[in-house]
C-alpha cells in the first residue's frame, strides 16, 4: 500500500526530504505522495515509513487502502526505483 497525507497537513515539509524514494511533493495546499513511488520505505534501510516519523500533525499520513500491494510487491517496487 502506499501512504497518504490528508487535509490536517499543516505543510511543514518535513516529510519531503525524508522520502528514500521522492514520492512526496508540495501540492496546491498540503504535501502529496505519488502512489507510484511509495513503498512505504519497505526495501529500504528503514524500519517504518520515514514520512510518517518526521510528522508533527498525528494522523497525518495514512496508509491509502486504494493502493494495496504486498511486501514483495513494495520491495520489487524499492529496487526498480534504485536500479
Amino acid at each position: 500500500m502506499a501512504m497518504k497525507i490528508v487535509e490536517e497537513c499543516i505543510s511543514c515539509g518535513n516529510c519531503e526530504p525524508e522520502c528514500p524514494n521522492q514520492s512526496i511533493s508540495q501540492g496546491d495546499s498540503i504535501y502529496l505522495i505519488a502512489h507510484q513511488r511509495c513503498t512505504e520505505c519497505v526495501g529500504s534501510e528503514f524500519e517504518a515509513p520515514q514520512c510518517v516519523a518526521v510528522c508533527p500533525v498525528s494522523d497525518c499520513i495514512v496508509v491509502d487502502p486504494a493502493f494495496s500491494e504486498s511486501r514483495e510487491a513494495l520491495e520489487a517496487k524499492y529496487q526498480s526505483l534504485h536500479a
